[in-house]
């Protein structure tokens, strides 16, 4: 059994929030950039600049990168990197986004990839979801929702894009066992 804890509503809610602090923290649009950690975290990197961009009247780019060749964790996948940064991160204040932080792994792969596309005069990451349980020293700088979790359990994310439908759910360990 699963819970639910944001539902389509409260993803729209929590990314216009998370737009308008984005916005706020770095004095407008001027120099910002999104860069979506694929897979999940290309969706809400698209919907976060499309919300800034309505906010500021102004264009804000956005890219996806494949981290992929970066990980250290596994070997690399098969397959072309996917990596698409149609734009220049030389100078800009690079917002990284990712649908769920975890262990930071992922992030760290991710600022790898991003450094062989420049240097960035900053980079901030955002997140949808922090489900804590760091084994590196990386924080998120934009935060949807901070939920409890046990190391075993499992924090989907389901998007429009991927699933047909938003919202996030917690499948908890215990219940996992219960249910074989």
């Amino acid at each position: 059994m699963s819970t639910t804890v944001l539902d389509a509503s409260d993803i729209r809610r929590t990314l216009g929030r998370m737009a308008h602090e984005i916005l706020e923290a770095n004095q407008g649009a001027e120099g910002l950039v999104v860069i979506g950690v694929l897979r999940r975290g290309w969706p809400v990197a698209k919907r976060l600049a499309f919300l800034m961009t309505q906010v500021e009247g102004t264009t804000i780019p956005c890219g996806k990168i494949d981290i992929r060749p970066y990980r250290d964790d596994r070997p690399p996948g098969p397959g072309q990197d996917e990596t698409e940064i149609p734009f220049e991160v030389t100078g800009k204040n690079v917002i990284l986004v990712d649908e769920v932080i975890f262990t930071g792994r992922t992030i760290r792969a991710a600022l790898d990839g991003l450094m062989d596309h420049g240097r960035p005069r900053s980079v901030q990451l955002a997140v949808l979801v922090d489900r804590g349980h760091r084994e590196l020293p990386v924080q998120p700088n934009y935060c949807g929702r901070v939920v409890a979790t046990e190391r075993d359990d499992r924090v989907e994310v389901h998007l429009t894009d991927f699933d047909g439908e938003d919202k996030v759910m917690i499948q908890h360990a215990q219940e996992r066992e219960v249910a074989r």
